[in-house]
């Protein structure tokens, strides 16, 4: 899937316009269209319309006036769309993602959503809150308006992420208060990943909670139940998607909450949390990305790719659609979108088959933004965040290296493959020279995170087994949820020079070996994002990926998002941030060495 910008294909649909008339006027022109006494702005005529409501299929015209559907039945209008044989849906909804995690900037990324049928996203933007603060928010507040996509944002929940590590900002409760008063696509608190100090009831997190009382609050639990789980929902905590295990979601779901079923670029949870729609009521479960790489979007999809995954695995159509629309609309306390109905917002997706969710048109507030496959918007040019955020020495290759302890084992972090979870290992060091070395025999790098913010120069070392690297050196400066500066490697001069290639262009990843680099990134949006389009931000992706693979990392496996992973220390069991080893299980530093 890729797109086409068309200037031309549609600009007979913008004369129809809505005039500037008072709320009474407009209510009795709804109702005279809906009757089939006037004519309506749009019909998209003859189609299969998915009724959201009864979880069917009608055979019937669609008539939208200005931004809303006003009725489904026998309808003309002053323009109208064939859309015979095909399927017409609410546009999709994505209930959780990071735009950050796309490396795109918010209007390249609202290109492709749009092309997959996505019309509405609720997005955390705490990556670059992490970052910058309230200036990265006010960033993407500032870059998402006036778009043919709907981005609401929750309010960061976690910045600083936590104590463990060091952040490029802080937000406090009365910043977080103020950006609810910016913008009424500002809804809630995003995911609060403290939950430790949500069950533990600290008090900074309390005060958060409770200036967050009366909106949505974003659950981050990954394997909490039992009385945990009782003292998150009573804190207000209204969903979670970090579930790992069908036992989990559903016992989430009796105790209040929304489940969102999650597929992104490295965690895989959807085919294995499904079977919970055969054990709870489907209207509490939603459709999340969480995270999403600029090549899987682009060769995959977003929501519509978890809709493909769902059939393919046995799920009808019509019990996956509501996921992806009317149930996220419902979570979010949004009463006129996610449906096909009189008074809602006519957001809609037409598609040819239930098997491949690529859309063929897609409309926004009645507006077609995608007509036969080719997207029909042309966004201002990015304003981008200039502020430099690689704030960090120059790095000397014996700042990777680590002395051996006599009689000692190492912790080593060791990868799954299916979701974000590590194990934490205890396994006998291979010792050179008196120093602690990767071992590519037994899968073992070594892995270091390097402070890019304030100049600190604290680089956290430890090792890591699941990367698969046979040499060479990968670093990234996406690194959750502080992002600073990780770099995984078989020797220290190619991590050395993975990471100053990332100081010098301003952040982003590399691909380093034989002393040189052989592929680079460069996001220079707060380390996170690229400020060009996605075909070449792609093709950049495909030479980092090729020369992953040529340094060992097998085909299948695409370590990227699973390395920008390594460093968030709220999920579970080991971490690694610049300030050294974390045990998440307690919360606290450890030692690399162990007995």
């Amino acid at each position: 899937m890729w797109y086409n910008v068309s200037k031309t294909t549609l600009s007979v649909f913008r004369e129809v316009t809505v005039m500037d008339i008072g709320t009474k006027e407009r209510i009795a022109m709804d109702i005279a269209v809906a009757q089939g006494l006037q004519q309506a702005d749009l019909v998209l005529k003859g189609g299969h319309v998915f009724n959201v409501f009864t979880r069917s299929w009608e055979e019937a015209d669609v008539a939208i006036r200005g931004t809303h559907v006003v009725g489904i039945g026998a309808y003309s209008g002053k323009r109208e769309i064939d859309v015979r044989g095909q399927y017409v849906t609410p546009g999709l909804m994505d209930a959780h993602v990071h735009l950050e995690s796309s490396m795109l900037s918010p209007r390249e990324l609202a290109k492709i959503l749009l092309l997959n049928g996505v019309t509405t996203v609720f997005a955390d933007p705490h990556e670059i809150a992490n970052v910058l603060g309230a200036e990265g928010i006010e960033f993407f507040l500032s870059e998402t308006e006036e778009m043919p996509l709907t981005v609401y944002l929750q309010v960061p929940s976690c910045v600083p992420a936590t104590h463990l590590d060091t952040s490029g900002a802080e937000l406090t409760v009365a910043d977080m208060e103020a950006l609810t008063k910016r913008s009424p696509r500002v809804r809630g608190l995003a995911e609060m990943m403290n939950y430790p100090g949500v069950i533990n009831g600290a008090d900074d997190v309390l005060e958060k909670l409770a200036a967050f009382s009366d909106r949505i609050i974003d659950g981050h639990a990954p394997g909490v139940t039992g009385p945990e789980l009782e003292a998150l929902a009573a804190a207000g905590v209204a969903n979670d998607h970090e579930c790992n295990t069908v036992a989990e979601a559903r016992e989430k779901v009796a105790r209040g909450m929304y489940v969102f079923l999650r597929e992104g670029s490295a965690a895989h949870n959807l085919v294995d949390l499904l079977p919970v729609l055969d054990e709870v009521d489907e209207r509490r479960c939603c459709l999340c990305t969480d995270d999403r790489h600029v090549d899987d979007l682009i060769e995959q999809g977003s929501i519509n790719y978890l809709l493909e995954i769902g059939v393919t695995q046995g799920v009808a159509a019509e019990r996956l659609l509501p996921l992806a629309t009317l149930n996220t609309a419902e979570c979010f306390g949004l009463r006129r979108l996610g449906a096909i109905a009189p008074g809602f917002t006519a957001d809609l997706c037409v598609f040819d088959d239930l098997e491949r969710f690529q859309p063929v048109h897609v409309f926004k507030e009645g507006r077609p933004v995608v007509f036969r496959g080719r997207l029909d918007w042309e966004s201002k040019p990015l304003r981008g965040v200039a502020v430099p955020t690689m704030h960090m020495p120059a790095l000397d290759p014996d700042r990777f290296r680590i002395p051996g302890e006599a009689g000692k084992q190492l912790r080593v972090l060791r990868l799954s493959q299916n979701n974000l979870t590590t194990e934490a290992l205890r396994l006998p060091p291979r010792l050179v020279d008196g120093l602690a070395v990767s071992d590519t025999e037994r899968d073992v790098l070594k892995l270091a995170v390097c402070e890019r913010h304030h100049g600190t120069g604290n680089v956290g070392l430890g090792f890591v087994q699941g990367i698969q690297l046979k040499r060479g050196a990968i670093g990234t400066t996406v690194g959750h949820d502080s992002h600073n500066l990780t770099v995984v490697g078989v020797d220290d001069e190619d991590m050395a020079v993975a990471a100053n290639r990332l100081r010098d262009i301003g952040g982003g990843i590399v691909v380093a070996a034989d002393g040189e680099v052989k592929a680079s990134l460069p996001l220079p949006i707060a380390g996170l994002m690229s400020d060009r389009q996605a075909d070449v931000v792609n093709a950049e992706m495909k030479q980092l990926l090729f020369w992953i693979h040529e340094l060992g990392v097998p085909e299948e496996f695409n370590p990227l998002m699973v390395l920008s992973f390594l460093s968030l220390p709220v999920i579970p069991e080991l971490r690694l941030t610049d300030r050294g080893l974390v045990d998440v299980t307690h919360f606290t530093h450890v030692s690399i060495w162990t007995d």
